[in-house]
């Protein structure tokens, strides 16, 4: 995907009150016809694409005619997704690499075929993440599966691509999914601490390639609302909660982000508008400038005045 660098160094609104959201973007969007990216012809990689987001940016990708190289450790489910791929686009446009991101050797492996097979990269989709629980003193087993994929699964796939994708001549794009919105809800400490990494590194990408000389590569953080996948209790024969978003109207809401050059590609869902999540997150900005305590929203002590707070903003807003 193509990605745009948010930010132009003006004055932002304090975040420890309501105010307007409406700002600038300094970056120009562009259309379907002169996308530098996703159009027909160039190549996408997609990791965790055996089900869920990933499996949905695949197909929708395929529809607009990219070549599809996709990975994930579930290989059932992956050879499912190429099948469905491959109907859209043809067998040979299609590359199934059955990979464990935990793993460097087999990310340099899915890399190799990728680029021997068509010599290119134009969109990275760094998305594969699990959630077991583990709490901030026990199931440190969990802990560590959770970073192995989470954490270090982004950085084998971020550190083997991008130096190859620095070097193509063709505009390239990289993006990075932080699951369950910008906050996320006390409970699972193991998969909050690997999610809040994943939102770090990606900042730390944006700002070292803005300041490397000719680095034609962009990235983007897809921070989705309520997605039914798997990872949320989705399963066969399971109706959709009504509140949830599927995992195709979030990629749609995804490309169209992309394609208007935003970093931050906050989504909504059902349940939750987008103008409330924006309160959400100036509210927590405010637990660390005013001194509240930590995940004040949850605090029995802060809980009306937060639910004041939502209901004000919103009024001003309306």
């Amino acid at each position: 995907m193509s990605l745009g660098l948010s930010g132009n160094g003006n004055r932002r609104p304090s975040p420890l009150r309501p105010g307007s959201f409406a700002f600038e973007n300094p970056v120009t969007p562009m259309d379907d016809e002169v996308h530098p990216v996703i159009h027909e012809g160039r190549v996408a990689v997609i990791t965790g694409a055996a089900s869920g987001i990933g499996r949905a940016a695949a197909v929708e990708l395929a529809k607009i005619g990219l070549k599809i190289a996709i990975a994930d450790v579930n290989e059932a489910g992956l050879r499912e997704t190429g099948a469905e791929v491959a109907q859209i686009v043809g067998e040979a446009n299609v590359l199934v690499v059955p990979t464990d991101v935990s793993q460097l050797d087999q990310v340099v492996r899915l890399r190799e075929k990728v680029f021997e097979a068509w010599g290119e990269v134009g969109v990275l989709m760094n998305n594969a993440g699990i959630g077991p629980k583990g709490t901030s003193w026990e199931g440190l087993d969990q802990w560590h599966q959770v970073f192995d994929v989470n954490v270090f699964g982004i950085v084998n796939v971020q550190q083997t691509f991008v130096p190859s994708m620095l070097h193509q001549e063709n505009r390239r794009s990289s993006s990075t999914r932080d699951r369950n919105r910008a906050l996320r809800p006390p409970g699972n400490a193991a998969y909050n601490a690997s999610k809040a990494a994943v939102k770090s590194l990606t900042e730390g990408l944006a700002h070292e390639l803005r300041n490397t000389p000719s680095a034609n590569l962009t990235p983007h953080l897809l921070i989705p609302g309520w997605v039914y996948t798997g990872l949320t209790g989705a399963a066969p024969g399971k109706e959709k909660p009504a509140g949830a978003w599927t995992a195709q109207e979030t990629v749609l809401y995804m490309l169209d982000a992309v394609r208007q050059g935003k970093f931050y590609i906050l989504c909504p869902d059902n349940e939750t508008r987008r103008e409330v999540d924006q309160l959400r997150i100036m509210w927590a900005a405010g637990d660390v400038a005013e001194g509240r305590p930590a995940l004040s929203r949850w605090h029995r002590d802060y809980k009306a005045l937060f639910e004041e707070y939502i209901k004000d903003g919103l009024a001003q807003l309306d």
